[in-house]
């Protein structure tokens, strides 16, 4: 049982860490809110689709929808417009140049952002299925349980942690200058993402 926490634990921190889209929106949101309470739709969005990916990849059903092929490439061609568009939204964002009530996101596009990046990005999920999914089929019962729930945990955690470090740093950012720096930043992975996303499609055909 304390093999199957500390394993879930260790896997989840392994596939949250690395800075990609997911992260650097949430954070990105954290230090562009005014109040803290702001960020909360973020902040249960990410968590939710996560969460959502890990119980589709240890039931399996995630696997289900990428033995279809045309559902795979549907997925991968709406994930590449989707981020596309989200990169170009958060480059021309300019938060130097307005209050940081006007730069922050309103909740609907925080959600509609926080879903795509978390659902629409086919590597993220492929990345759940192949450690997570791969990983919880060494378990049964009661320690499968165990082992889904620490990744659950870790994921609610950690976003959470992120937004709040977003909102340290921005409260130390009085001039928009690091928040200006942060959204070039997330545009140009979240580019990036579409950019290898893209090519993974074309390696398909």
């Amino acid at each position: 049982m304390l093999a199957a926490l500390l394993h879930g634990i260790v896997l989840a921190f392994g596939l949250i860490l690395p800075l990609g889209a997911q992260n650097v929106f949430v954070f990105n949101q954290g230090a562009s809110q005014p109040k803290f309470k702001g960020a909360i739709p973020v902040i249960l969005t990410a968590s939710l689709c996560d969460t959502l990916l890990i119980l589709s990849a240890v039931l399996g059903v995630s696997v289900i929808v990428f033995t279809i092929p045309v559902l795979q490439t549907i997925l991968f061609t709406v994930g590449i417009l989707f981020l596309l568009y989200m990169g170009s939204s958060i480059w021309k964002s300019d938060p130097a140049n307005l209050s940081q009530q006007e730069a922050a996101m309103p909740m609907k596009k925080q959600i509609m952002f926080a879903m795509s990046v978390s659902l629409l990005n086919p590597h993220a999920i492929l990345d759940t299925i192949g450690v997570i999914g791969t990983s919880s089929l060494g378990y049964t019962g009661s320690e499968k349980v165990v082992f889904t729930i620490a990744c659950i945990v870790v994921s609610w955690l950690w976003f959470l942690g992120l937004a709040i470090a977003g909102k340290i740093v921005g409260n130390f950012d009085s001039e928009g200058k690091f928040l200006r720096m942060l959204n070039k930043v997330s545009a140009i992975i979240i580019w990036s993402v579409a950019v290898y996303i893209a090519i993974q499609l074309f390696n398909t055909f």
